[in-house]
């Protein structure tokens, strides 16, 4: 059954809510706002919005994931791997077109969680998460150069290769007191956990790059001399201008939003059960991931997700129950309100040193390097979906290394298939392998008589290994006169083995060699039953154990 965890945890477990357990996850959410203030504001700016659409989508995204949500503390928001794609839509189709693609994707994971795709999606290979969150971690770095040096360009390329190129070009308008204001946040960010853990360093960069620059009138870039004035309400629900040619341009991107949500809130969510020993409601986490997008779409906001960053800042904390993600946006609520007229003037490069601090946290470059230890497969849908993340975009990226994955998991699967001819016709087996378990006493019988030949079969017999089987079976000594096929260890059968073992009954008739089948499993036996297999070779060539089948082929030669 889906229930959100506040809902289930206020059904039976009444005794979580206690005055101190309340407090705390009160105390946990009004510094995790305070952590996610700077964040969404930098996130929003990256992403080619204005800076109160970050905060909009915090306090939105963020309720209704902690309000609906499947994990006790997950706290959603805007994330860092977002920005490219909103990014790149909104230059394609403007921030209505991102909107539609937003409502698209809050669809689209609501559905993902009713059909119970919760599970599924948390069986992406690792490496490939590794590889394209490594990869927006470069991208999202790069988009920050501009603003980190100063930078005087009107036009910053979208592509990655021509983006750096402009930077060297524009190499000499770079700004001094820019670059010391941004160096400054940076080593503000970077040292103050190691001062005082609790207070944010991002927010405490925030405020002094701001007083330096307002002080002595540093002829800095802020977001006021970017945006004007910024917006402290929320605005009223507004339903985006949808048309079916919208739709279909977009459907490409809303998955891409939809999937990238769903991967990342999951990702979170896990990463939290870790840290406090519970377990999470995959499922219903997709769907108010679903709701919360579409609702952020509505009140102007952007796609939002499980921030992993964030939620950890939230268990550290003390917060345990989704009171804590509730509190959180409330006070954001509050700060915007009372705080956001003074947001204008915030550095831009300060804004750019919190994102670089965010790339490089992205990046996860550990873990990057100790994929390179190894098998070769990893590393190369490693490298792949990385580079494709940076040269071309995260849909390609996702799309080529779930291919490639997939085709190498094949590969893998059918060379862990062993299928051995223990063929006695000539006193010796011609793949008589060390872990054969063909009884001694069985061994001895089919020594004695040169008629029969058995395949033993080892493993799953699918699409990937079923060719092999008939390869070897295309090699079958016609003077033999009764062929056995053992499959007491194949779990997995498919049509692809089904049909390989039809062609197989068609060469023994064309031969008159008699077929036996010992010891078939429960599931390939009901494929077999179900295609009529069964039926046109006979249920008598089928045996519980090989001793029966031999007895049976010896009986066959007599007569």
């Amino acid at each position: 059954m889906m229930m959100p965890k506040l809902f289930s945890l206020l059904k039976d477990n009444r005794q979580e809510f206690t005055k101190k357990r309340i407090i705390r996850d009160i105390m946990s959410g009004i510094i995790v706002a305070v952590i996610a203030l700077p964040l969404s504001i930098a996130l929003a700016i990256a992403s080619g919005v204005s800076p109160e659409k970050g905060l909009i989508t915090a306090i939105i995204g963020g309720f209704i994931i902690s309000f609906f949500g499947g994990s006790r503390v997950q706290i959603g928001g805007p994330t860092g791997a977002f920005v490219i794609i909103i990014y790149g839509i909104i230059q394609k189709y403007s921030f209505e077109g991102l909107a539609v693609a937003t409502v698209m994707a809050g669809i689209i994971l609501i559905i993902f969680g009713l059909v119970k795709f919760g599970s599924v999606i948390k069986y992406i290979p690792y490496s490939i998460t590794t590889g394209f969150t490594a990869g927006i971690a470069i991208v999202l770095f790069s988009t920050q150069i501009k603003d980190f040096l100063g930078l005087r360009m009107v036009l910053v390329p979208s592509e990655f290769f021509e983006k750096w190129g402009a930077y060297f070009s524009s190499i000499s308008s770079i700004q001094i007191e820019t670059i010391l204001v941004g160096i400054i946040a940076l080593l503000i960010i970077i040292y103050m956990p190691k001062i005082n853990k609790k207070i944010p360093g991002a927010l405490v960069a925030l405020v002094v790059t701001t007083v330096i620059v307002q002080i002595f009138h540093l002829p800095v870039e802020t977001i006021g001399s970017r945006f004007g004035e910024v917006s402290s309400t929320i605005p009223m629900p507004n339903i985006p201008n949808i048309n079916f040619k919208m739709v279909s341009d977009l459907i490409q991107p809303a998955i891409t939003i939809a999937i990238l949500a769903g991967i990342e809130s999951l990702l979170s969510a896990v990463v939290a059960d870790g840290m406090i020993g519970k377990k999470h409601n995959s499922n219903m986490e997709l769907v108010a991931q679903g709701i919360a997008n579409i609702a952020c779409a509505l009140f102007g906001g952007i796609p939002a997700t499980g921030a992993i960053a964030r939620t950890a800042a939230n268990v550290k904390n003390g917060g345990r129950t989704p009171i804590a993600g509730i509190v959180h946006s409330v006070f954001l609520l509050l700060i915007m309100m009372l705080l956001m007229p003074f947001a204008k003037l915030i550095p831009m490069t300060t804004l750019a040193a919190i994102l670089i601090i965010i790339s490089y946290n992205m990046s996860e470059w550990r873990a990057f390097k100790d994929l390179f230890k190894s098998t070769k497969s990893d590393i190369a849908v490693l490298l792949i979906t990385f580079t494709l993340t940076v040269v071309f975009d995260l849909v390609i990226a996702i799309e080529m290394g779930m291919i490639l994955a997939m085709f190498l998991f094949i590969k893998k699967s059918s060379e862990a298939t062993n299928i051995k001819k223990i063929d006695f016709m000539y006193g010796d087996s011609a793949e008589e392998g060390e872990n054969s378990d063909i009884d001694e006493d069985l061994d001895s019988i089919i020594k004695d008589n040169e008629k029969i030949i058995i395949y033993e079969i080892n493993g799953p017999l699918f699409f990937g290994a079923a060719n092999t089987f008939m390869d070897l079976v295309n090699e079958i000594d016609i003077r033999a006169e009764v062929m056995i096929v053992r499959m007491k260890n194949v779990l997995v059968f498919d049509a692809t083995a089904l049909n390989v073992l039809k062609r197989i009954k068609i060469q023994c008739k064309k031969h008159k060699i008699k077929l036996i089948f010992t010891e078939v499993q429960e599931k390939p036996k009901k494929l077999m039953e179900k295609s009529g297999f069964v039926e046109s070779v006979g249920t008598w060539c089928f045996f519980n154990t090989l001793d029966e089948g031999i007895d049976k082929a010896k009986e066959l030669i007599e007569n």
